[in-house]
């Protein structure tokens, strides 16, 4: 009995002990111990790294990290060097491939623009830069107000069409850092970020018309149809489903009243013939007129 139950103890002892073993392996693992600590080494930024910033050495350094490395990280300060910060790094962050531009890129704005898209500058003042709240990251639509090339047959006047919608501002001025606190910034220059096509649009907009920003909400995605607008409809309003497109001649139709309809008939020419206590009415002769026409509603 008593060898039996000695047995017994033993075996739980050494379960014990098995068991400890493994748990202390696993802790030592999500601590970095020296069974796993040489392949959790990371890269941490020793400095804040701003938009377009190029790094060098001494912005970052080497040291382990406590648990499993954010993926993507860089491992060697080889793959880091000389590349341009898309975003803003703080100090203390992991330095991550997708946060910086392809080594030889450069820095500054140039770095900030995705493949397939172009920055474009838009001269701007306090009203169409709304007062300087128009910061890089926010997004605008893009008005244009002018006179078309056929003023002299349009009787419409001056007009205005939404050229672009949801135009990502890229910087203001020569800043291209995103204000967290959304203060404004007075400058004269905005870049907006476009396709080539849009590129194409707003460098001969900004030539040849007056250019209105117009912002909105980042959240908002929805691209509206407009039909524009004219002088002459800001007095008499638009006609009901006439587009800006239409001929001059016709919207000019459309918008001028039009002659009531008419008709031709024959009015009589009479004459009074007195004669003593006699009086006559003798019909001598009639003649043409037009009289409107009077529409009978059903």
């Amino acid at each position: 009995m008593n060898k039996r139950f000695l047995g017994v103890i033993v075996f739980a002892v050494a379960v014990s002990l098995a068991a400890s073993a493994v748990v202390y392996k696993l802790i030592l693992g999500r601590l970095g111990g020296a069974a796993g600590g040489g392949d959790r080494q990371a890269l941490v930024a020793t400095r804040d790294m701003p938009i377009g910033y190029l790094v060098k050495e001494g912005d970052f350094t080497v040291t382990n990290w406590g648990g499993p490395l954010p993926p993507g990280s860089i491992k060697t300060a080889e793959d880091v060097i000389g590349r341009g910060s898309l975003v803003l790094t703080q100090r203390g962050e992991v330095l991550l491939n997708s946060h910086f531009a392809q080594k030889g890129a450069g820095a500054g704005l140039a770095v900030t623009i995705p493949a397939g898209k172009r920055a474009v500058a838009v001269k701007v003042n306090e009203v169409v830069g709304l007062a300087g709240f128009v910061l890089p990251g926010m997004k605008v639509d893009v008005i244009a107000c002018g006179t078309p090339p056929n003023a002299a047959k349009d009787t419409l006047g001056s007009q205005a069409r939404t050229l672009l919608q949801n135009v990502e501002v890229l910087s203001a001025g020569q800043n291209i850092q995103r204000e967290p606190d959304g203060k404004p910034v007075t400058v004269q220059v905005v870049n907006l970020l476009v396709t080539p096509e849009e590129a194409e649009i707003l460098s001969l907009a900004g030539n040849e018309t007056k250019l209105q920003l117009v912002l909105r909400n980042p959240l908002d995605q929805d691209k509206v149809k407009t039909p524009g607008t004219a002088t002459a409809y800001l007095f008499s309003g638009r006609p009901t489903g006439l587009p800006m497109s239409a001929p001059a001649a016709v919207r000019a139709a459309i918008q001028k009243p039009q002659p009531p309809k008419v008709e031709k008939v024959l009015v009589p020419i009479h004459m009074e013939i007195i004669s003593g206590a006699k009086r006559e009415n003798v019909k001598v002769g009639q003649y043409e007129t037009e009289r409107a026409v009077k529409e009978v509603k059903q």
